[in-house]
């Protein structure tokens, strides 16, 4: 009896292969965006000193990208917003003040103004659309 590939073994344990290539932008667009972020910031520095400089300045920027920093993918949201559920109650009082600078000066609007609204369901790679009928 001659031993397994070893991809088989792998598929014998459950674990799935994935297409993901090191190196690639697009292999988590969300991480890939906080870099972005992180390097454009105008403190990031061209090299870190030291792993201590490195460190400081991440204790820094997380706490302001998480808590202050608002995404234009999260309806102009903070994370802490959205991860805690106070989204709702932020997009309502946003929308409580767009009610009453409608209500006050109707003429500087084309139409009512609405929030954006936070997508409530959002994925990396989405699952396959499924077919609407079983082939018999």
């Amino acid at each position: 009896m001659g031993s397994p590939d070893t991809y088989q073994l792998l598929a014998d344990l459950g674990v799935v292969k994935t297409h993901s290539r090191p190196h690639v932008s697009n292999d988590n667009p969300f991480s890939e965006s906080q870099f972005k972020t992180m390097k454009d910031r105008p403190a990031f520095p061209k090299r870190f000193g030291s792993q201590e400089h490195g460190l400081t300045f991440c204790r820094v920027f997380f706490p302001w990208y998480n808590n202050e920093h608002r995404h234009s993918g999260l309806a102009m949201l903070t994370p802490a917003q959205v991860h805690y559920g106070r989204a709702d109650e932020v997009l309502a009082a946003r929308q409580h003040v767009l009610d009453q600078a409608y209500a006050d000066h109707p003429e500087r609007f084309g139409r009512p103004p609405c929030v954006q609204q936070l997508a409530r369901v959002v994925w990396i790679n989405p699952p396959p659309p499924k077919a609407d009928s079983e082939p018999e």
